[in-house]
């Protein structure tokens, strides 16, 4: 398992801090799940990275327990500060919850797992009866991907590409794979959906942002339009309860 842990601390390194693209996804996800969270619930974030997303979480719950196997991305996470927010040095599958959750948050993170069945197995043990888990993966569909596929610069739209290995990934999602998995370990779509149509990648897509060429009206339009047009979005998203309950 340090195994394990010492990988992730060696992805610190690949993780990128200077996108915007990145930032904004990570505020569409929550400006997407938030009419779900209730001030009074408790939340289990799986990953950190710097903490910028478990930051916008932590503010919209009365608590947030985050479990991440790397000790250097929680170390700059809690530079926030988040004094609602416990952090858990563990790999996912080795956490053992001391209190039902009402929220499971899992942004990014299936196209890391080799074994999902031991990670839902804990995530059905973390969530409480009524409880909602949300997931979002990168959407192998992507229309920025299919671009690139078009251009010849990928052979396989399902396939890992250089950059999908520097970041530890280890398979890739649309929305039908998406849908199976989540069914297979027990849980049912209650809501689901496309998160930013953008054609380009996005260090093309960040290199527009520096040069004042899109602004937030374009994000947020780039967003309504892939409500309409999920499966070409640049992520796919899940809001799930387990299988059974009400």
């Amino acid at each position: 398992m340090s195994d394990q842990k010492s990988r992730l601390d060696n992805h610190y390194d690949t993780y990128r801090r200077d996108s915007r693209q990145d930032d904004l996804m990570r505020e569409l996800v929550v400006q997407t799940f938030e009419g779900y969270l209730n001030a009074t619930g408790r939340g289990l974030e799986l990953g950190c990275s710097d903490g910028y997303m478990s930051e916008m979480l932590s503010s919209r719950m009365a608590s947030l327990d985050v479990i991440e196997g790397s000790a250097r991305f929680i170390e700059e996470a809690r530079g926030r500060q988040l004094q609602n927010t416990r952090f858990h040095h563990q790999l996912f599958e080795d956490y053992q919850p001391d209190r039902p959750f009402d929220y499971v948050f899992a942004s990014y993170i299936l196209t890391h797992i080799e074994e999902p069945a031991r990670l839902f197995a804990m995530i059905r043990r973390a969530l409480a009866s009524d409880g909602l888990l949300f997931v979002v993966v990168p959407n192998a569909r992507a229309i920025s991907r299919q671009l690139a596929l078009h251009m010849g610069l990928i052979d396989d739209l399902k396939g890992l590409t250089p950059n999908d290995l520097d970041h530890g990934h280890c398979r890739t999602f649309d929305r039908v794979d998406l849908n199976r998995m989540l069914a297979a370990h027990g849980f049912n779509a209650i809501d689901q959906g496309g998160i930013m149509l953008k054609p380009l990648a996005d260090f093309q897509v960040d290199a527009l942002y520096r040069n004042q060429m899109l602004n937030r009206s374009h994000v947020e339009g780039m967003y309504r339009l892939g409500r309409e047009y999920p499966d070409l979005c640049s992520a796919i998203y899940c809001v799930c309860q387990l299988a059974g309950s009400n």
